[in-house]
């Protein structure tokens, strides 16, 4: 059993609490084992949409396994001393000292550059304190416009809905993407979307309709794309015939099924050969025999 303990702080937003903590108490309900807990340094916590949130004051003592998130609060501007004291950031800090993991939402970032946390780490906040953030914190490398950044146990998210990408990802880190697509579905948050990729991906491109056939079938195939699908296996595992599939799939994304499980094997070959793989490890990787045919989806564009 993993706890996810939720450090709350006043003016916090609640879809920076609600979004991950639905992430992970879905995850509990398909049996994946995780406790959701929330702790405050003051026991009645008044939110930023107005709702009063009363929690435990009391800091429990964190296992290794156990993750500890820091909801962002509302602030435009980055406060010096900030609306966490220095026991709650000591915890913060020995939780990862420990082997444990910490994350944040939006400007909860302030949360963990205060406990040290993001000195010499890669990290992410807000696109409204950025620049602030950077700052503050000289020796943290902030990385812009992604929705999450992971580096050493230390997750950082971009805020507000990131929140469930950022919780959706350390479900597919631990137990993997199809238990990921799993909670991701239940929860009807379709676009689930990666870190480090801009919001112009394939997965995001081609999933602004309401076909649920279409979606459980782009469910599959994100989660195996490496892997060779067939059309009759794809149309078996939604229960309808091949014909049908291929003009539902054709009508919501205006792609074929093998067109769509291209675009994300190119996509993600990509990205392995801009960390410095060869095209033809690359193509290997994503499930290409050889290089050729990644060379000639590429030269299609």
């Amino acid at each position: 059993m993993t706890r996810v303990v939720f450090l709350l702080v006043p003016q916090l937003h609640l879809l920076d609490l609600a979004g991950p903590a639905q992430v992970f108490t879905t995850a509990a309900d398909f049996g994946y084992g995780y406790e959701v807990g929330y702790v405050a340094e003051r026991e009645d916590v008044p939110t930023a949409q107005g709702v009063t949130l009363r929690v435990e004051v009391s800091l429990p003592e964190a296992a290794p396994d156990d993750l500890l998130i820091v909801p962002g609060w509302r602030e435009m501007r980055l406060r010096g001393g900030g609306p966490i004291g220095p026991a709650a950031l000591r915890w913060l800090a020995d939780h990862h000292a420990s082997g444990g993991t910490v994350a944040s939402v939006c400007v909860g970032a302030d949360a963990l550059g205060r406990a040290g946390l993001l000195d010499g780490r890669r990290c992410t906040t807000h696109h409204d304190v950025q620049d602030e953030l950077a700052r503050r914190y000289p020796r943290a490398s902030v990385v812009r416009d992604v929705l999450y950044v992971v580096d050493d146990r230390v997750v950082t998210s971009a805020g507000i809905a990131s929140g469930i990408d950022l919780a959706l990802h350390l479900i597919a880190v631990r137990h993997g993407p199809a238990a990921a697509a799993r909670v991701a579905r239940q929860m009807v948050v379709y676009t689930r979307r990666n870190g480090d990729d801009q919001q112009v991906s394939a997965m995001l491109r081609h999933r602004a309709h309401l076909n649920d056939v279409v979606h459980r079938i782009q469910d599959l195939i994100d989660t195996r794309f490496t892997e060779h699908l067939g059309l009759a296996d794809l149309a078996s595992a939604v229960g309808v015939s091949e014909r049908t599939l291929t003009r539902h799939f054709t009508e919501s994304t205006g792609l074929t099924p093998l067109r769509y499980q291209q675009l994300l094997r190119v996509e993600r070959a990509e990205h392995l050969i801009g960390q410095g793989a060869t095209v033809e490890s690359a193509a290997r990787s994503v499930g290409f025999q050889d290089a050729r045919m990644l060379r000639r989806l590429r030269s299609r564009g």
